[in-house]
């Protein structure tokens, strides 16, 4: 008697739609929309202006030499760059992919001068001024970026950075003003003002750090009540104190460093800054260092990685977690203290404008690394400086929109340009002593 095998049926292919064959990218959208721009560029620039129309280009401070480019061709071949770039990073072919990904990259670096020949088409542009201004623009930013550093490489989120440069910025003009209208001398009273906003910011983080560490209160939660909190006060603070005061606006003063001022095009940019500018570069090498090559850095990433693995070598994690948060906040009160006592030599409600959260942008764009936020944060200052370049060289866009520049970028930049973002493994979560 014969069995007979059993009969397997064939297994057929899944039907695909056209939907299924579209592997959609973050390569694949940029690619896209370099071909849009660049066709955009094709059509309206040749049509705007004449072939005759140049642009100067200037580096020097009196922004009366330069060198001249012709609008329409420096244009057309951007674009042209954009579009064959477009293309090729959409073909599917793995043998390309470096050549690809550099492509892109340069298109990006191409955008600056492309978008600073066509406003100024016609006229001048100042590199130097455009670069001055995108590093002041950046100072608060970037010194964000590292406060949020130092709290999330410890294991705690922090968006209340918002909050802390806010309160910082109100308090420390506060304590000038009772100051300066006290009969102490300005520079003084100055003095005494950005210690009173680093100390308010710190204030600010103690609270953070004593209900999301000791209570163990939800991190986000912790820092929205920071912000919210900061609002209120600084609003009472600023109608019962400063309307009615008499101090004079005064700012902290330049200090131009000897010799390196007068390098050309970086000199004036980096070397011509006020002493919070200043402040930024050395809190960006200095935390780099500390995070790296300290021993405090080793623990810090240790606590932020694995805290119970801290625990049992010994580490007290959430004493480390303390003082991260307070130097955290005292670090976004020293940013908070540029907006007044740097810059605008006055507070307003609301001063600080969102800028914590774009430190936060910064933050995860530069993936936790103090330069790669540093990075973050100058892309943040250009975008706001070209935002302010649009209106002054009289760019028909309304100026609601022109404010908005800096806020867009960082919607683009979250939702595309950076990928994947690698928090610290433990950020907000509370430790449990086992």
């Amino acid at each position: 008697m014969t069995t007979s095998s059993p009969t397997i049926a064939p297994v057929l292919p899944e039907s695909t739609s056209w939907r299924d064959r579209i592997k959609i990218t973050r390569k694949g959208v940029f690619a896209v929309l370099y071909i849009i721009l660049g066709a955009w560029v094709l059509l309206t620039v040749p049509r705007n202006y004449g072939t005759d129309v140049t642009t100067l280009l200037t580096i020097d401070a009196t922004g009366t030499t330069g060198v001249p480019v012709p609008t329409v061709g420096f244009s057309v071949v951007v674009a042209l760059l954009y579009i064959a770039g477009g293309v090729v990073n959409l073909l599917p072919i793995p043998a390309l992919k470096r050549i690809q990904f550099w492509w892109l990259l340069i298109n990006g670096f191409l955008f600056v001068p492309m978008i600073l020949v066509i406003i100024a088409a016609g006229g001048r542009s100042n590199v130097t001024v455009m670069l001055t201004e995108s590093f002041r623009l950046a100072t608060p930013v970037v010194i964000g970026a590292i406060a949020g550093i130092w709290s999330e490489r410890a294991g705690v989120v922090n968006i209340g950075i918002e909050g802390m440069m806010l309160t910082g910025a109100c308090l420390g003009f506060v304590a000038y003003t009772i100051l300066a209208s006290s009969g102490i001398d300005f520079g003084v009273a100055q003095v005494l003002g950005v210690v009173a906003a680093i100390v308010a910011g710190g204030l600010m983080a103690a609270l953070h750090a004593w209900l999301s560490i000791t209570f163990k209160t939800n991190q986000t939660v912790s820092g929205t009540v920071i912000n919210i909190l900061a609002i209120g006060l600084t609003s009472y603070l600023r109608r019962e104190v400063l309307i009615n005061s008499e101090a004079a606006i005064n700012r902290l003063p330049p200090l131009p460093i000897p010799g390196l001022v007068d390098i050309p095009v970086l000199g004036p940019s980096l070397f011509n800054g006020k002493p919070i500018f200043y402040s930024m570069i050395i809190l960006v090498v200095l935390t780099h260092i500390i995070l790296y090559y300290t021993r405090w850095g080793l623990r810090t990433r240790a606590v932020g990685e694995n805290p119970h693995a801290a625990d049992t070598l010994g580490i007290k994690v959430n004493r480390n977690r303390w003082i991260n948060v307070l130097i955290s906040g005292m670090i976004a009160g020293l940013a908070g203290a540029w907006f007044t006592l740097e810059t605008n030599g006055t507070f307003d409600d609301n001063q600080t404008a969102g800028r914590g959260f774009i430190a936060l942008a910064a933050m995860i764009f530069g993936n936790w690394t103090p330069f790669g936020a540093a990075a973050g944060g100058l892309l943040f200052g250009f975008s706001d400086a070209l935002g302010q370049r649009f209106q002054i060289l009289g760019v028909p866009i309304p100026a609601q929109f022109l404010q908005m520049v800096p806020y867009i970028v960082t919607i683009v930049v979250l939702a595309g340009l950076i990928g994947k973002a690698s928090p610290p493994k433990a950020d907000g979560v509370p430790f449990e002593k086992e």
